[in-house]
């Protein structure tokens, strides 16, 4: 049965910042502006309307429950960017082309394979690969005379061998998704564990040693699926504001991991992941 929520617009809630940004990979814009997505087995439309936000869709628990865990409502952004607007004018200008950003509260499982599919990748493609993955293997949700697919469980997904995987189109992915596949169903590594250990250096030991998941791959399972907001994922577009903005070498190829989380270390602090987001966001789409 469809139902419906509503909460009065905010700053910190813009669908093309937070559905854009880098962090989810299922959410796609409709002709009217609003957005659809699935997540965790609920197919959902987003709507931005003058004063109001707008919710509706197929869920399987209370809609209102859901996205205000799915959009970490709770969660005071406002008062998040008042405290990084102060490290410098760099990021406050990011913060205020990014302002609508906010870190979902993703399934860690989905996390971990889209990221992992991620890899030396560009995003149409990944959406278009987990979307084939999802038809394929997840389960169907009918909406407004639409299929929708969710994302495969771990069970679902251990029934697709390496050659199915690559007529997916998954490339040399296909043999590190399918690894790590059997490892988490096998009980080798288990999310829910992960999910309580406080270190994060050893939650991220633990990630590395999954195939396909290199340190890029983990710190975004760590930002994403696990909202470690300290961990500052680099990736071409994060060294490349980083140089240009602090270090300033004329090869940016050259700069390093170290030197670049350093850095964010000591600017951001616990809160060095999200300003990634507004960083990334902002260069990116300024490019």
């Amino acid at each position: 049965m469809e139902q419906f929520y509503e909460i009065k617009k905010i700053d910190s809630f813009k669908l093309k910042h937070i559905f854009e940004c880098g962090q989810c990979f299922r959410w796609n814009k409709e002709a009217d502006g609003s957005y659809t997505g699935v997540f965790k087995g609920n197919v959902l439309n987003v709507k931005e309307e003058k004063e109001k936000i707008k919710f509706q869709g197929i869920c399987n628990c209370n809609i209102k429950d859901i996205v205000e865990d799915y959009f970490d409502l709770n969660t005071n952004y406002e008062e998040i960017k008042t405290k990084l607007r102060s490290v410098d004018d760099f990021l406050k200008e990011s913060i205020k082309f990014g302002n609508g950003i906010r870190i979902l509260n993703q399934d860690l499982w989905e996390v971990l394979i889209s990221f992992i599919i991620s890899a030396n990748n560009n995003i149409p493609r990944i959406k278009g690969i987990i979307e084939k993955m999802s038809c394929r293997y997840g389960k169907k949700i009918e909406y407004l005379g639409k299929d929708y697919y969710t994302f495969p469980e771990v069970e679902e997904l251990s029934k697709a061998s390496i050659e199915d995987l690559r007529q997916l189109g998954l490339g040399f992915r296909d043999k590190r998704v399918y690894e790590t596949t059997k490892i988490i169903k096998n009980g080798e590594v288990n999310l829910n564990k992960i999910k309580q250990i406080k270190d994060t250096n050893k939650v991220r030991e633990i990630l590395e040693d999954l195939p396909g998941v290199g340190p890029k791959v983990a710190d975004c399972v760590l930002l994403f699926g696990l909202k470690r907001f300290e961990v500052f994922p680099i990736d071409v577009w994060v060294r490349r504001v980083m140089n240009d903005l602090y270090i300033k070498n004329k090869d940016e190829t050259k700069v390093n991991k170290k030197e670049i989380e350093e850095l964010a270390k000591m600017k951001y602090a616990d809160l060095a992941g999200i300003a990634q987001q507004y960083l990334f966001y902002w260069k990116r789409e300024t490019a």
